[in-house]
């Protein structure tokens, strides 16, 4: 009885602590999505209508931050890219030795090779037929991609980038490696004070359990609002 009344104890005591964490870890997943969007669509649309040796450069990007495990990615960016940079007088003015950002880019970096192949499935799921009517209406490539095939592709693409959402939240964790004082880092610096592990470890993983079901609802709430009634995923209309 005395183990769980010092359990709860400790979850009580630690708990302000541990979900002033979900602020960081929240900056962390909103940074990282919004990276990943803005680079992901680009390479995608580089990837489908660039020519080869657009397509090429996007492949090595995409095997090259796949390949590479995160845990490898912080460590390198943090101790050799941002420390380095850091000591440039030119960018002395820039937080680059900042944990944060150096998470933000790794994980941003790494989800927009994810993102950019799943933005290149729903282009591709899209027919064919609805750029060349676009060339014949005289529009260019271009304007045609921006104007008719991502805002079909982007909403087609909602389903599969929920799931983007839930691995990066959980990839997020490993940012207390360098410091990044989110959930995981401030239940482990709890734990080491209170030699209570197990139920810390558990409240941590009820917060990322919770966030995890918080965002892909939200995302199935955004699926709903902008999916076109009638519309199938083939293309069809």
């Amino acid at each position: 009885m005395d183990g769980y009344v010092k359990a709860g104890l400790a979850i009580w005591e630690a708990l302000p602590y541990i979900l002033g964490g979900i602020w960081w870890t929240a900056g962390l997943i909103i940074g990282a999505m919004a990276l990943g969007l803005l680079l992901g669509i680009p390479l995608a649309v580089a990837h489908v209508y660039g020519g080869k040796p657009m397509r090429r450069f996007v492949s090595a990007y995409i095997w090259l931050f796949r390949g590479i495990p995160i845990l490898v990615q912080l460590y390198l960016f943090y101790f050799g890219i941002m420390a380095y940079l850091s000591q440039l007088p030119a960018l002395s003015f820039l937080p680059l030795s900042s944990g944060f950002l150096s998470a933000v880019l790794v994980l941003g970096l790494t989800s927009a090779a994810y993102q950019s192949q799943i933005f290149r499935g729903a282009i591709q799921s899209l027919p064919p037929g609805q750029l060349k009517a676009a060339r014949a209406l005289g529009m260019s490539d271009a304007v045609a991609i921006r104007a008719i095939i991502l805002p079909q592709a982007l909403r087609l693409a909602i389903p599969a980038w929920s799931n983007e959402y839930s691995i990066l939240l959980k990839d997020s964790a490993l940012a207390f490696t360098i410091g990044v004082l989110e959930v995981m880092s401030r239940t482990r610096s709890v734990a080491a004070l209170t030699h209570q592990p197990l139920p810390l470890s558990l409240l941590a993983g009820a917060l990322f359990f919770f966030l995890t079901w918080a965002g892909i609802k939200a995302l199935k709430r955004l699926e709903a609002k902008v999916r076109i009634p009638g519309y199938a995923h083939q293309g069809s209309l």
